[in-house]
C-alpha cells in the first residue's frame, strides 16, 4: 500500500497540534493546579489526589492507570484504539514531569509551597490558579481532540461499561468525574477543594467545547452571478469543496438566474468571498451558519 504525501503531511500536522496541546495541559497542571492542591476529573485528576496524599508524582500513577485501562480495552474491545492514543499517554507522561521539572527549579515565585513548588499567582490565589489552569487543561484537550487525538483515560471506562450496559458515554464519564472529584475531600476534609475541582471541571468542559466547535463551525453560501460557470469551477478548485447549481428565476424581473449553493469550513470563508469578487464583483452572495454539515469532508454522521 502506498502512502501518498498528502496523508504523511496531514499525519505529521495531527502529530505536532497534539503535542502543542498536551505541551498546554501538562503546563495547567504543573504551574497552576498543583501548585495550589486543586484536582479535577479524569485519570489525571487520580494522579493529582494521588500525588496529595502520598506524593507519588502525577505522571507515574497517570501512566500506571491508563496502561491497565489500554489492556483492558484492547482484550474487550479490540485494537480500537488507535497509536495517536498510545503516543499521547507517554508524552503527556514525559510532560507532566519535565514541565513539573522546568517549573519547581527554573521558575521564579514570590512564594513556594511547603515542599518547594512555586505559587506563581502568590498565596490565596487558588481561585485565579483554577480559572487559569483550567483554560489551559480545556484548551489543550480541545487541540488534542481537534487533531484526531485522546489521552484515553475515562473514556476507555466509559467503552467498557457501554459495552456491557445500557449507560450512555456522557454519563458514564460524568459519574467518574463526580466520584474522582468528591474523593479529594478525604484527602484535605475540605469542601473547598471539593468545589474547586468542579469549578475546574466546568472550565475545562467550557474551554474544550468552544475550541472543537469552532474548529468544526460551517457555512453555507447561496451565490447568484452570470459567470456562475467560472466561480463553480474556482471553487471547487482552489478550495476543494463541492458546488452545486441550481435553476432560479428573479420574481421582479422574471430573468432565468443560476444559484450556486457551497457548503463550507467558516476558515474557507474569506478565501471564498475574495474568489468571487475577483472573478464578479457584481455578484450577489448569501452567507449563513450552518448548525452541522455531515458528510465527505465534513463530520461523520453517527447514529445508531
Amino acid at each position: 500500500m502506498k502512502i501518498s504525501k498528502s496523508f504523511l503531511k496531514r499525519e505529521a500536522r495531527d502529530y505536532a497540534f497534539i503535542t502543542l496541546g498536551l505541551m498546554s495541559y501538562a503546563l495547567g497542571w504543573a504551574a497552576f493546579l498543583l501548585p495550589y492542591q486543586i484536582t479535577t476529573g479524569g485519570v489525571t485528576g487520580i494522579g493529582a489526589i494521588v500525588y496529595y496524599s502520598t506524593g507519588i508524582p502525577i505522571q507515574w500513577t497517570y501512566l500506571g492507570i491508563n496502561a491497565v485501562l489500554m489492556a483492558v480495552a484492547i482484550r474487550l474491545l479490540g485494537p480500537r484504539f488507535t497509536i495517536k492514543t498510545t503516543y499521547a499517554i507517554f508524552t503527556l507522561t514525559f510532560l507532566l514531569w519535565f514541565l513539573q521539572f522546568v517549573v519547581n527549579n527554573y521558575v521564579q515565585a514570590p512564594n513556594t509551597t511547603p515542599d518547594g513548588q512555586p505559587l506563581i499567582l502568590g498565596p490565596g490565589q487558588d481561585f485565579m490558579a483554577c480559572i487559569i489552569g483550567a483554560t489551559l487543561c480545556g484548551a489543550g484537550l480541545g487541540i488534542v481532540f481537534n487533531s484526531n487525538g485522546s489521552t484515553g483515560g475515562t473514556d476507555i471506562i466509559a467503552a467498557v461499561v457501554n459495552k456491557y450496559k445500557d449507560v450512555t458515554f456522557g454519563r458514564m464519564i460524568m459519574l467518574c468525574d463526580v466520584v474522582i472529584i468528591s474523593s479529594c475531600y478525604f484527602v484535605f476534609h475540605d469542601w473547598r477543594r471539593v468545589i474547586f475541582g468542579f469549578v475546574t471541571l466546568l472550565i475545562i468542559g467550557v474551554v474544550l467545547d468552544w475550541i472543537v466547535n469552532s474548529a468544526r463551525q460551517s457555512v453555507q453560501f447561496l451565490i447568484f452571478s452570470q459567470k456562475y460557470d467560472e466561480i463553480a469551477t474556482r471553487i471547487t478548485h482552489d478550495t476543494h469543496r463541492g458546488v452545486t447549481v441550481i435553476d432560479g428565476t428573479g420574481w421582479y424581473s422574471q430573468n432565468k438566474v443560476k444559484v450556486l449553493i457551497v457548503l463550507a469550513k467558516k476558515s474557507q470563508s474569506l478565501d471564498i468571498f475574495r474568489l468571487v469578487k475577483h472573478i464578479d464583483p457584481n455578484a450577489f452572495i448569501s452567507q449563513s451558519s450552518v448548525i452541522g454539515v455531515y458528510g465527505e469532508g465534513f463530520d461523520k454522521l453517527k447514529v445508531k
